[in-house]
């Protein structure tokens, strides 16, 4: 069936013809089927009042992951099965452990955020069953509380961690094998277009058909996580026409572990490249856990923060610091670029039309070499990026700088090498003396605009400031300061 979107809602298999390219998996939900339990909040994936869960098939396994329904777009749920709050309960109203353990623990007061917290300690129930206490924070990073606070509900999380009966009727692990066979059936290699109107949605059958789809329709918007694009809609009331979804797309998943460092494929989630980063770059990692909370990061894909081009977009300072290269396609082949010279001007990059991001490649950073990465919000889970430095550096025998390369965010129209910078320090000794002298060249690096985020002199005189940071870490600051390789 190449003309309508496939998937399991709860326990019904659902086929939909007539869908726009940007509804959002919250509006069908509330308005056309009734289902009111997930609510809406922000309208922007911070709140977590909207949470669900969506399986999918990797490798033949089953796998659910806690996403935010108001961002989250019908046309990337092919072959998936969605989750609501209305499933967990047994059909003769007996509450599922996680609910009763919000209510035994009085984790809900007002009530409108608890399916929401609900959804996440579920996704955390199904996928851990001894979880720490950083287990539950993490899987609650993306779902606020305003009344009730958050240690009952860290109590209702551990209390159901500790009591999970053998008889117990869980609708997702009692039809886990019948939800497989049912998804598989869905899955489809063949191109699926919906024409709604004058609006046109495309979910690719593969790589080389994604590669036709762009030939043929160049300024489509290519959605991935939709974490970013899902606010276009949302915030900015955009019109997008026609939407092309790679959400699904196999050849874009892999993550391979090479001798020289990490291919990451361009619809690789935050979520999945986080344990093959951290082992390789423990500091890349440590930023991947303060990107979004944990239902963005699950949708949220690397390619697509690199693909977008946001001047304050996490992941590009960092991978340019580490010298990473992207791998760009089309239908006339493949060509490789470093990802500092992707970012042309602000919403700007070299993408030939037609062309889009494959894949990452990250080298891994010598033993030799000093790597850290600093982020700069108001709150330390805050996804809305003031400034983001990023700094790699190698040192000779002598102690002189033998490599430096800085990269900021959020500094200036995109992501950008601090060169000049880099050229007060190359060569140089190491020494207090020379960072003094090098921080006003930031002046000349980079005019940052004040905005909502920061004011320019907040953002110029936190840039040198983390130069200087980075310097007291790398030559035996005292222990308050001593944070090599941790995420500020």
């Amino acid at each position: 069936m190449n003309d309508c979107i496939r998937f399991i809602l709860n326990g019904e298999d659902v086929s939909l013809k007539d869908v726009r390219p940007t509804e959002t998996l919250l509006d069908y939900l509330r308005l056309q089927r009734r289902l009111t339990g997930t609510k809406e909040g922000c309208a922007e994936g911070d709140c977590g009042a909207c949470t669900v869960l969506v399986g999918r098939l990797v490798d033949g396994k089953l796998y659910y992951e806690s996403v935010n329904a108001c961002i989250r777009f019908i046309g990337s749920l092919n072959a998936t099965h969605v989750v609501t709050i209305e499933h967990l309960a047994a059909k003769n109203g007996a509450l599922h452990p996680v609910q009763q353990a919000m209510v035994d623990c009085h984790g809900s007061q007002c009530g409108f955020c608890t399916p929401g917290f609900v959804m996440s300690l579920y996704g955390l129930w199904l996928s851990n069953d001894k979880p720490s206490r950083a287990d539950i924070e993490k899987a609650l990073q993306g779902n606020l509380c305003r009344c009730t606070g958050y240690e009952p509900i860290v109590k209702a999380a551990e209390q159901v961690s500790r009591t999970r009966p053998s008889t117990l009727f869980d609708p997702l692990e009692k039809t886990r094998a019948d939800i497989i066979a049912r998804l598989w059936a869905m899955k489809n290699n063949q191109t699926i277009t919906i024409v709604s109107g004058d609006d046109r949605l495309v979910v690719p059958g593969s790589l080389d058909a994604l590669a036709r789809v762009l030939a043929a329709e160049p300024n489509a918007t290519v959605v991935a996580g939709s974490t970013d694009v899902g606010l276009w809609v949302t915030k900015q009331m955009r019109a997008l026409n026609p939407v092309v979804f790679i959400n699904h797309l196999s050849e874009l998943q892999g993550i391979t572990t090479g001798e020289g460092g990490l291919t990451i494929g361009a619809g690789v989630t935050y979520t999945r490249a986080f344990s093959a980063i951290a082992a390789k770059m423990p500091t890349l990692g440590r930023l991947i856990d303060r990107i979004g909370g944990e239902q963005v990061r699950n949708m949220g894909t690397i390619g697509g923060n690199i693909a977008n081009g946001s001047p304050i977009g996490d992941s590009p300072p960092p991978l340019i610091a580490l010298g990473a290269t992207v791998k760009l396609r089309s239908v006339e082949g493949t060509r490789m670029l470093r990802l500092e010279d992707f970012f042309i001007d602000y919403g700007k990059q070299d993408r030939r039309p037609g062309e889009f991001v494959e894949s990452i490649f990250v080298p891994y950073p010598a033993e030799d070499t000093r790597f850290a990465v600093y982020k700069i919000t108001k709150r330390r889970d805050e996804d809305i990026t003031a400034v983001l430095g990023a700094f790699y550096l190698t040192l000779d025998e002598q102690g002189d700088v033998n490599d430096i390369r800085i990269a900021f965010g959020g500094m200036a129209g995109t992501p950008k090498r601090a060169r000049a910078v880099e050229n007060e320090l190359m060569g140089k000794p190491w020494t207090e003396d020379t960072i003094a002298a090098a921080r006003d060249a930031f002046d000349s690096d980079y005019q940052p605009l004040t905005d909502w985020r920061a004011t320019a002199e907040y953002r110029q005189l936190t840039a040198k400031n983390l130069l200087t940071r980075f310097y007291l870490e790398t030559t035996g600051a005292p222990a308050e300061l001593r944070r090599f390789e941790e995420v500020a």
